[in-house]
Formats: C-alpha cells, structure tokens, sequence
C-alpha cells in the first residue's frame, strides 16, 4: 500500500478489557496508523492501571505515524467508568464510538474498523435493543444481509504449522426453537452467496470450497431426523452448484469438524449460532477472531467478551485483538490486489 492504512479501533465496554487491550496495541508495530476511538481520559488511567506505558496523542486526519504512538479519536463518557462495574448511563457512548467508525469508514477515512468486546446486557438494560454488533453494523451501514464468520488458527505442533477454521454462521443471536423457521431458502442462498463472494474477493481463494453443515443431528439420517435438509438445503446447493460453487454437503455437523472433513473447504457454513462457534471457540479461544461479512466496509473484531473479572487486572491476553487487527490488514491487501 503507499501510504499506511488508518485503522479505527472501538474500545468496547468501558468497564471490561477492551481499553487496556487497546492500551496494548502500542507494544507491536503495525504497518498502520491505529486511531482508538474512546474516552481519552478513561483510555490514559486504564494503560496506567495496568502498567502500559505508551503515547496517546488527539487523532487528526493528517496526522504522521509516530511508533510507539496511539490516536484517539475522542469520545467522552458519560459518566466515569470503574474497571468491572458496569453503568447502564455509558451504554450509549459505547453504541457512539460504534457510529464513529462506522461513519470514518463509509466516509474513506478510516480504511477499515475492528472492535473490541461490548456487553450487550447492559445496552438493552439502558432502553436500547441491541442484538450484537453484527446486526448493528448492518442496519448502521444499510445492509439487507450480513454473515458472521468466525475464524481462528488451529492445531499445529512439533513443527506442523497450525491450519485455519472458519466457521459462517447461516443464523445468528435466536433462540433455538427459532432456527428451524428461520432457516429458509432464500436466508442460505443469500448468505452462501455473501460468503463465497467475500471468501474470493476478501479473502483471496479464487474458488471458494465451502462445507455446509446440515440443521439437525446425522443431518437429518435421510428424513427419519427431519426434512430441513432434503426440502431446503440441498435444493439450494444443487442450484448453486450449477453456478459453479463449490459446496460440500450437507453434512452432519458431528463430524464436520474432524481434521480431514475440514482439509476439504476453505469455510464452513453452520445453520446457527452454537452448532458452529462451539468447536470453533474450544479450538481457537483466545486468538480468533469475529469477521462480517458482507458489509461495504471491513470490520473484524475478537472473539470474546467483556471479561469483567479481568478489567483493571493487566491480565487480559490481546491475542485476539491482534489477529482481528492482522486479519482487516490483510484482507485491505487482498482488496487492493483485487482492485
């Protein structure tokens, strides 16, 4: 890229780890300019806290790199935040940091925005619906469509390099007894399509392989365990599969999951929320990440929460923050080399 690319970072829930998981970033060096959008005063006594000694400076849209140096685009609390405690008066500040980024990267001046865990609980507490930042991040960019992918390294050892999960999700934040309704020609068409076209341009496999899970156990045992997957899934891979995709199933998610099932796609596609993220967590914990796709900005995020317990502490582990941000990064370089 010829000039480095402006990263807006949102610092999540104020009282869990995400202002010192942001504090850490200062510790590596990006091929970046990262801007933390945030309280400045709550961003400076967190790194204090927890003994991070790096430079804060206000964010400007000219401003040089200078290593070792975070911007802040700042946000002010609406009220002081105490590592652990949750105030519902500050959920809206956080939805603002949100609407900061999301308005910097629609406008080109951020090139792309990770975030960092917030704790939806305490928005809805304060009057605000609030599913997930997924869904905000839709309705906020005007997108009729969304895919939450998950993604993380996996395995590897004794020399074997680790190989990569990730893990599309066809329904996201519903109850489970809402699944089965919801899983529906049109939902899987269109969001096999969001992932195979972000999995190509984003992603960078000029032909993506995508394994796709079936809805109920031994993916349906042929009808006598449900019909979900002979009336609504494999009607639709048969038509996609004309079109020239590459997908594999469907498959009983019990076994999707197993080293060599995996070796043989680039992506799954898991019809919801647990059947997915489950293995996915247990495998890549602590250094995954949280990818939307479909959006006409780039967005990846952790893959925990606020971990409340741990605020303040100088326990938290960035791992994931880091793979979110290397993860933007590169999907920026596979944008550009596509342009």
């Amino acid at each position: 890229m010829s000039s480095p690319p402006v990263i807006a970072v949102t610092s999540g829930e104020p009282a869990g780890i995400g202002p010192e998981l942001c504090g850490m970033l200062a510790g590596k060096q990006w091929p970046a300019r990262i801007v933390l959008i945030g309280d400045a005063e709550l961003l400076a006594s967190r790194a204090a806290l927890t003994g991070l000694h790096l430079g804060l400076r206000p964010y400007a849209v000219n401003n040089p790199v200078l290593p070792g140096t975070l911007e802040v685009l700042h946000v002010p609390l609406a009220t002081p935040s105490l590592p652990g405690v949750l105030d519902a008066r500050n959920a809206a500040y956080v939805l603002q940091t949100l609407d900061a980024a999301i308005t910097g990267c629609s406008k080109g001046e951020f090139a792309a925005m990770v975030t960092a865990p917030v704790q939806k609980s305490i928005i809805n507490d304060a009057g605000i619906p609030f599913s997930g930042h997924t869904e905000y991040l839709a309705e906020h960019t005007a997108t009729p469509r969304v895919v939450m992918m998950l993604a993380g390294e996996y395995g590897g050892s004794h020399g074997t390099p680790a190989s990569w999960m990730r893990v599309a999700l066809a329904t996201t934040h519903l109850p489970l007894s809402a699944v089965p309704a919801a899983v529906t020609p049109a939902l899987l068409e269109e969001t096999l399509r969001i992932l195979h076209a972000d999995l190509r341009d984003k992603f960078g496999f000029a032909v993506p392989r995508i394994l796709v899970a079936g809805l109920n156990p031994h993916a349906g045992e042929g009808g006598h365990m449900g019909r979900e997957e002979i009336d609504v899934i494999e009607p639709v891979l048969a038509r996609l599969r004309e079109e020239g995709m590459q997908l594999i199933g469907p498959l009983p998610a019990d076994t999707l999951f197993v080293p060599h099932q995996l070796a043989r796609g680039d992506a799954v596609l898991a019809m919801y929320h647990d059947q997915g993220l489950a293995t996915l967590k247990f495998a890549t914990f602590g250094g995954g990440i949280n990818v939307t796709l479909g959006l006409p900005i780039i967005r990846t995020s952790v893959d925990h929460g606020t971990a409340l317990d741990l605020a303040g502490t100088g326990r938290a582990d960035p791992g994931s923050l880091f793979a979110a941000m290397d993860c933007a990064l590169a999907m920026l370089a596979t944008q550009e080399a596509h342009s």
